[in-house]
């Protein structure tokens, strides 16, 4: 093969994979790139709340249900910090004053 034969062979396998790189984009700010959930399906965990710590660690609020947990993360693993904590009525999630 000659060099030619080479060089096409690149630019196909780069147009290639920008194309590629370009539909993962529009996926994603379609929000379409993410994980399917079946309509009428009720999650049972979400993040309530992080917060860095530091450039390594997090605190994390993850709610289950009705009950919440305050997860430290970091590099080294995960340390559960407190349980069972009862979540905030709807009212104390509003900082405003009147």
């Amino acid at each position: 093969m000659d060099m030619e034969a080479y060089f096409r062979f690149i630019a196909a396998l780069v147009f290639v994979l920008a194309l590629m790189g370009g539909l993962w984009l529009a996926l994603k700010r379609l929000g379409l790139a993410g994980p399917v959930v079946p309509t009428g399906v009720k999650r049972r965990l979400k993040v309530i709340e992080s917060l860095a710590i530091d450039s390594r660690r997090r605190a994390v609020i993850l709610q289950r249900d009705n009950t919440q947990h305050l997860v430290i993360l970091g590099p080294t693993g995960e340390t559960v910090v407190e349980t069972q904590i009862p979540p905030l009525a709807p009212d104390a999630h509003d900082t405003k004053t009147l």
